[in-house]
């Protein structure tokens, strides 16, 4: 079992991909944005095995989030999801932060598939 924050804007995606990683055993938190993320990694000490993120949110998107945790817990392990391609290139400068990078729209297999594999890498 492995600790998840999942930061997405979108409330009904945020419920979905809460929901099918709870279902493989994990335990999730959850933020609406950013700032909330950012908040709840500072206040778990940056003790999360993985951050499932949205890039595209307002007030505090994913990649600034993920420079901020960053900054603090550079041991942090973060994959982002997005709908955008072109987002993917500004992950490229958090190598060794953001583990990942997973296109949506994904389905409930494809989405715990990517984080079972990304927790394996991250704690090998």
């Amino acid at each position: 079992m492995a600790r998840l924050l999942v930061v997405e804007d979108d409330e009904s995606v945020r419920q979905l991909a809460a929901r099918a990683l709870q279902r493989e055993g994990h335990q999730v938190e959850v933020a609406c944005d950013g700032e909330e993320g950012l908040a709840r990694i500072v206040q778990a000490g940056g003790d999360y095995d993985l951050v499932v993120s949205d890039i595209r949110m307002p007030v505090l998107d994913g990649i600034e989030m993920s420079h901020k945790a960053a900054a603090r817990f550079p041991d942090i392990k973060i994959m982002l999801v997005t709908g955008y391609a072109d987002q993917r290139e500004r992950a490229a400068e958090l190598e060794g932060v953001v583990v990942d990078v997973l296109l949506k729209p994904f389905t409930l297999a494809s989405i715990r598939d990517v984080v079972a594999k990304n927790l394996a890498r991250v704690r090998a």
